[in-house]
This record gives C-alpha cells, structure tokens and sequence, in this order.
C-alpha cells in the first residue's frame, strides 16, 4: 500500500465484516488509520468510513489469501480474528498485505512486528483454549448440561469440537459471558451445533440433585490432596486464579 490516510473503518464485528475491510483497502489503494468494531465507542477525530459486510466478497477475499499467500496464512488470519490482541483488526490487515507482496514466506517472517504479534497472540489463544477444555465445568439442568466461561479471547469456536465429540450424546450450552456468544448442541443430531449471541443468559436453578454432586467434587477436591504437599503457588501457576469462579470446586469462601 502505498500510504496510509487519515481515515478509521468502522464495520460489524464479524469476520466476514473484516475481510471486507480488507477489499476496501484495495479498492482505496491505502491503509486505514484505524479498523474498529461499530459497537466500540466512536472516539477519533479522523475521518470515520463504514464498510458494509458482503458475504460473497469476504469469501472472495479468503479465497484469494488461500491462493496467493498460502493456506496456513489463512488459518492463521482465521484464528487470529479469534483473539484479543491489540488493533488486532489493523495488524491482521498488515500481515495479509505483507503476505502478498512476499508469498508463503511471511509465515515465516518472525522478526517482522505484526507476524510476531500475531504468532504470540495465536499462542495465547492456544493456551487459553487449552485452559477452558481442562478447567470447563457442566451442570446438569435436567434436559441439558451447561457451562459458563469468561475468557479474555473468541475460544468458543476452537474448544466446541472437542465437547461435540465428547458429550455427544448429551444436550449442552456453553455461553461466553465475556462476548456474548454462546453454542448449543443437540444430542446425538450431529458432531457441531450452532452459535448464537445473547446479552445474558438465564439459567433455571440447579437442581436438589445437581447441588448434591456439587458438593460432593467439592469434598472430593478437599479430600484427595496430600496436606504436607499442598503448594498454593504452584496451584495458581497451573490453574489460574482468573478461572476459578467458573470452577465448582472454588465457588466457595475460604480460596484465594
């Protein structure tokens, strides 16, 4: 790109809505001062551009980036609209216009800012995916099973598959309390579901039964310990504190 202009792209938050953005970087022949969500607050002086979302387009987009850079550099533009890294939709932005000039190469480019940025916000995403499939706790409503989470990125999408084939059988709800999205599977009906957004999510309350086994993992957590052995540093090392009230075991008094 030849410059960049005074002016801030505002679009819907989707992805599709990004790679749009994208377009519109070709079609102006410069970068964006800014790309930003439309329900972010609008707080910039410079010239505010919003760009509609076109579904045929954006796959245009992602079908030109599989081709002329590489697949990996598409997984990884994927992935990386997933996280919570800083002017996340500016860099990926730069990462895609980097990998055209430079081919399958710029996976490789670690030194360059934005590839590195985006490979370290790639491995957050890892690990807290990696976090939420271990620490993930269902309560039984009686027709379905359902979990809360409050993760710092979009992982959702990247931890469904495990639970749809792991609780196939089963009816459950996982909701993102952070981003209000949320994704249901039906029993049995297929290995994926379907996602959906909501503000909130209201939950009957638990059970006789399901606060009896509550009580129980939570008499099993204190039981099973070794007393001489019980390091509350390396236990906040391995399980961090931020997942904690999502946890059965530590929704009680008495844990820091």
């Amino acid at each position: 790109m030849p410059y960049r202009t005074d002016i801030v792209y505002r679009y819907d938050g989707s992805y599709p809505g990004f790679l749009c953005c994208v377009a519109e970087c070709f079609h102006d022949k410069s970068l964006p001062q800014g790309i930003q969500p439309l329900d972010e607050p609008q707080a910039t002086l410079f010239t505010v551009k919003v760009v509609d979302t076109n579904q045929e387009l954006a796959g245009r987009v992602e079908r030109s980036i599989r081709e002329k850079i590489s697949p990996q550099a598409l997984d990884m533009v994927r992935r990386g609209f997933l996280t919570c890294m800083d002017l996340k939709e500016l860099r990926l932005t730069r990462f895609i216009l980097l990998g055209y000039k430079h081919g399958a190469g710029v996976v490789e480019m670690r030194l360059q800012d934005d590839v590195h940025l985006l490979n370290k916000a790639l491995l957050y995403l890892k690990n807290e995916a990696h976090f939420h499939v271990e620490f993930i706790r269902f309560a039984d409503y009686g027709n379905f099973l359902a979990a809360m989470i409050t993760p710092n990125n979009v992982v959702l999408p990247v931890i469904v598959p495990h639970f749809c084939q792991r609780f196939n059988p089963e009816n459950f709800v996982i909701y993102d309390k952070t981003h209000g999205m949320g994704f249901r599977h039906s029993a049995g009906k297929s290995a994926t579901g379907e996602f959906f957004f909501a503000d909130a999510l209201e939950l009957p309350p638990p059970s006789e039964e399901e606060e009896k086994y509550r009580r129980l993992w939570q008499r099993f957590y204190d039981t099973i310990p070794v007393q001489g052995r019980i390091n509350p540093k390396l236990r906040r090392g391995l399980m961090p504190k931020r997942y904690w009230p999502n946890m059965t075991e530590f929704q009680r008094t008495g844990f820091n």
